[in-house]
């Protein structure tokens, strides 16, 4: 099975059930540490990729990450769909907006949500370009190309990303 870190989880089950397992394995005398921990480290990713933002905008573009116009590359929870339950884009973006930040995103498969709409894609007039999910239709290599910092937490960016400086990886 393959294993691929990223912004955090979302959607329905996996970022809630594993919650549920714990509470009821207490009821029976288990504890799940472990399960736990997981829950901790995912919970705090959000903050660990406003934190990775800040240093590119900061090393890459010195530039401060309040005032700074960010894009945030896919909002889904996952490529390819359009649900954008318990997604972490949802956390990065309002951490984002709470240190000053002038948050836009792009999303080809959610065109709005929350008041808020898809911008069209323009790496170019961002600060900083974060992409948080991984779309298939998005010419990440374009990106790289045309944006000034790039912050790939998905590894969305490969060849065109690997050696340059610009872009910042997870």
């Amino acid at each position: 099975m393959s294993f691929k870190p990223g912004p955090g989880l979302g959607g329905h089950c996996i970022p809630v059930d594993p919650f549920y397992l714990t509470w009821k394995a207490r009821e029976y005398g288990f504890y799940t540490e472990f399960i736990e921990l997981a829950g901790k480290v995912n919970e705090g990713m959000p903050y660990y990729c406003r934190s990775l933002i800040s240093q590119a905008l900061n090393h890459g573009a010195h530039k401060s990450l309040s005032g700074s116009k960010v894009l945030v590359l896919g909002v889904a929870y996952k490529a390819d769909i359009s649900d954008v339950r318990e997604s972490p884009a949802l956390k990065v973006m309002e951490l984002l907006e709470a240190a000053g930040s002038e948050v836009s995103y792009h999303d080809p498969h959610v065109p709005s949500f929350d008041g808020k709409s898809s911008v069209p894609l323009d790496p170019g007039a961002y600060d900083c370009v974060a992409i948080l999910t991984a779309h298939s239709s998005i010419d990440h290599s374009q990106v790289v190309r045309d944006a000034k910092v790039v912050v790939d937490f998905r590894n969305a960016t490969g060849d065109a990303g690997r050696d340059d400086p610009k872009v910042w990886k997870l």
